[in-house]
């Protein structure tokens, strides 16, 4: 699954020319999003004869929200996986919808500005057998997901976790959990010391709802990432 997951990145590294600091906010997002195929069979796979759909319902931060933090949407999108399992002797396939928004604002760093701090609210759907909610989302811990952040970019090390908060994301009480890293900036040649802010998931409707803040810890952002938290929306919140 790790190497599902990592291909599936530089796959839309390679279309889109997205640049690491833009992959630091996507890519928790991207990860998950390869976790989540892999997860369960729904009743309707077992029983039924086209592929099992789930399609989880974008989650994305109230422009109120955005206007007093200075953050900016740069975009929403889908990503769509479809994986086959083996159902009483026939290969059956599932079909996974998860959305991702990713924002951003400008900071000042050593006299220039670099859209450098970043947010990223991504939603997977639960998926169930027989009643028995299966995705490693719902299971992972802050630590994992912090963990999933720095093994797929180079430009992020030394995670250490430093403090936890709890906040409401999506209309539900979560933990978030603050790391402390070292990260470059992309294109800039300048590395700076970053903080992270990794919500647990929420079980929100038939999703899971994560949200995940990076900046520079000399910009001191972390009153707008609680902010972000507390401003996601999901339409089943």
């Amino acid at each position: 699954m790790e190497r599902e997951a990592r291909e599936a990145t530089d796959r839309a590294d390679a279309v889109t020319g997205t640049t690491r600091r833009r992959l630091l906010a996507a890519g928790g997002a991207a990860a998950v999003v390869g976790l989540a195929g892999c997860a369960g069979i729904d009743t309707d796979l077992i029983t039924g004869s086209g592929p099992a759909e789930f399609d989880a319902e974008a989650a994305t931060v109230a422009d109120a929200t955005l206007s007093e933090t200075g953050y900016e949407l740069v975009d929403v999108s889908e990503d769509v996986r479809t994986e086959s399992f083996e159902v009483a002797d026939q290969t059956r396939e599932v079909e996974v919808t998860s959305h991702f928004a990713e924002y951003d604002r400008a900071v000042e760093i050593l006299g220039e500005r670099f859209q450098a701090a970043v947010f990223v609210a991504f939603s997977t759907p639960q998926i169930e057998v027989l009643g028995r909610t299966f995705n490693p989302v719902g299971d992972m811990s802050s630590e994992d997901l912090a963990e999933m952040v720095q093994s797929r970019y180079d430009g992020v090390e030394d995670l250490e976790r430093r403090s936890e908060y709890e906040t409401t994301v999506a209309g539900s009480q979560s933990r978030v959990v603050q790391y402390d890293a070292r990260a470059d900036l992309a294109e800039s040649g300048v590395t700076v010391d970053l903080v992270l802010h990794v919500a647990d998931p929420v079980a929100v409707g038939g999703d899971f709802v994560v949200g995940i803040g990076a900046y520079p810890e000399a910009v001191g952002d972390g009153d707008a990432v609680r902010a972000l938290l507390n401003g996601i929306e999901h339409p089943e919140a």
